[in-house]
């Protein structure tokens, strides 16, 4: 029997997410459970076996399906294991791949998160028939996979590709994940935004803005961005400060692979031009000529809550 459907699980560290996928990319049917709820992942994979198993059925036989992607934290590629992920409650070296194949009896594939992301653009989204390119998420994170020769980079261990922990600001800001100084994630996340908000704040205590009519708690990228189109200076800035520095990042990216496209995904894509702009002028900017104005830096066409799951799912539409 031809094997027309496959299963993609998006596991994050607040929710996963999990769908059936057709071979055209088609979202037959989702759905999502907490991630954390349970200290040990046995039990997480009997929550989700009680969810995604009756979805299977519904769908066809389990014989019409040609296995289960996952992406997920600190996910490796070569052993389908989740290693150390420090957002998970499940702590050591999680054999998630091995665990979906015994509960499921159908062969599972797990990668990075980022990684799982820059495959679902690479066959569903707007990276489609390009060979080489770079996804950046930002989220909570900053999340990278790279493609070479249309291969994602993955190492001698299968953990290659951590952008968003490159040193861009050497001695900056410390990371509070990592401890790292100056790492691009503490600038260039949603978390990061939050960060240079407080930063500017308190660093210009006589200076108006619309960003002091909300406590500290109440500051987020959100925030920044809805006082920013209200014509906020301050918010303006701080979206100029983050594109400056991602842009120069991406600058680096670019002399290092050579990429065709650049895809950003995320929240923080939300904010439009207003992080694009000043992305693309930083990255200009500190590109040698060789590479000056050769590199597309594009959001991601994907529907925000179907990209993680097709993302996944292309991982044994990969393989096949």
């Amino acid at each position: 029997m031809e094997k027309k459907l496959a299963i993609g699980i998006d596991i994050g560290g607040t929710t996963t997410k999990f769908g059936i996928v057709d071979n055209s990319g088609h979202i037959l049917e989702q759905d999502r459970i907490p991630t954390n709820e349970h200290e040990v992942a046995s039990l997480f994979i009997e929550d989700l076996y009680a969810k995604l198993w009756p979805m299977i059925l519904r769908h066809g036989q389990p014989e019409n399906y040609i296995g289960i992607g996952v992406g997920a934290p600190n996910g490796n590629y070569y052993t389908g294991t989740i290693e150390y992920a420090p957002n998970l409650k499940w702590k050591g070296i999680i054999p998630m791949a091995k665990m979906l194949e015994e509960k499921f009896g159908l062969p599972a594939r797990l990668t990075n998160d980022a990684n799982a992301a820059a495959m679902g653009e690479m066959i569903y989204g707007c990276a489609k028939g390009k060979k080489h390119f770079i996804t950046i998420t930002l989220g909570t994170g900053v999340g990278s996979g790279i493609v070479i020769d249309g291969k994602i980079v993955l190492g001698h261990d299968g953990f290659a590709g951590e952008l968003g922990h490159t040193i861009i600001r050497p001695g900056g800001r410390v990371h509070k994940g990592t401890g790292i100084k100056g790492s691009l994630e503490a600038y260039a996340s949603a978390t990061g935004v939050r960060e240079t908000a407080i930063e500017f704040l308190t660093n210009e205590p006589n200076s108006d803005s619309l960003l002091r009519n909300f406590s500290i708690d109440d500051l987020t990228s959100q925030t920044v961005y809805e006082c920013a189109i209200k014509g906020d200076k301050i918010a303006n800035r701080i979206f100029e400060f983050t594109g400056q520095i991602l842009g120069e990042a991406l600058a680096n990216f670019v002399m290092f692979s050579s990429p065709e496209v650049i895809v950003l995904f995320g929240g923080l894509t939300k904010a439009g031009d207003l992080i694009l702009n000043p992305t693309i002028e930083a990255m200009e900017a500190n590109l040698i000529k060789v590479f000056k104005n050769k590199v597309k830096v594009v959001f991601s066409n994907l529907k925000e809550a179907d990209a993680a799951i097709l993302g996944a799912s292309a991982l044994v539409w990969e393989t096949a």
